[in-house]
């Protein structure tokens, strides 16, 4: 019997939580790349070298006092609580990465984040003020996006998909993406697409008459 269970069997349409409208089609689909998510948003470099710090530091405090292999041994135990530290941020950020869902379609930019809660933030290019691209050496990079008018979003609830420290008004960012240029001026075609389409609107003939 298999035992295989998948939490998002659900959803009609990968990374959506219902099917897209008439009209609507997906131009692509993502998520960040694990390694780069972990590096970047849980800060794994600085968490190394912290405990580094602290062993050289208790290394250079006991080096004059007992032997060198004693004080090797006392500081010791900060390398083996650092690798603990970074083996759980590693499979933090794997998670994360695993669970997420980045789609950019026609009309909108849709995010399906979260390991522990998921939920799906869905951002029609007509609430969007501007997208601003953050590219790392390696080819990955965050696209943020500056929401307009009142839309608020918890930061607590979105991270780490947001632009970092940016607190007051929350911007959700699809970060740490491969190949983030070239997604960048997808995401803009598409908007700028969008935006300048016209909106028609329709009213019933009698009401018309009605206002006439």
């Amino acid at each position: 019997m298999s035992h295989d269970h998948d939490d998002f069997a659900s959803e009609p349409v990968k990374g959506l939580p219902e099917r897209p409208p008439e009209g609507e089609h997906i131009l692509w689909q993502g998520k960040p790349h694990w390694w780069a998510l972990t590096r970047d948003s849980l800060n794994l470099y600085w968490v190394a070298v912290y405990f580094v710090v602290l062993a050289v530091w208790r290394y250079v405090t006991l080096m004059d006092q007992v032997s060198a292999a004693s004080a090797f041994r006392a500081s010791f135990p900060f390398i083996i609580l650092g690798g603990i530290v970074c083996a759980i941020l590693l499979i933090v950020g794997y998670v994360q990465a695993r669970a997420t869902v980045y789609t950019i379609t026609n009309r909108r930019v849709a995010m399906r984040i979260g390991a522990a809660l998921t939920v799906t933030l869905n951002l029609p290019f007509t609430q969007l003020r501007n997208a601003d691209l953050r590219l790392h050496r390696d080819g990955t990079g965050t696209i943020a996006l500056d929401l307009m008018g009142n839309t608020r979003l918890s930061y607590l609830v979105c991270w780490p998909h947001v632009r970092p420290w940016v607190i007051r008004r929350t911007q959700p960012a699809l970060r740490c993406i491969p190949d983030a240029e070239k997604i960048a001026h997808l995401l803009a075609e598409a908007a700028e697409a969008r935006v300048s389409t016209p909106k028609v609107e329709r009213h019933s003939a009698a009401a018309t008459v009605a206002a006439e």
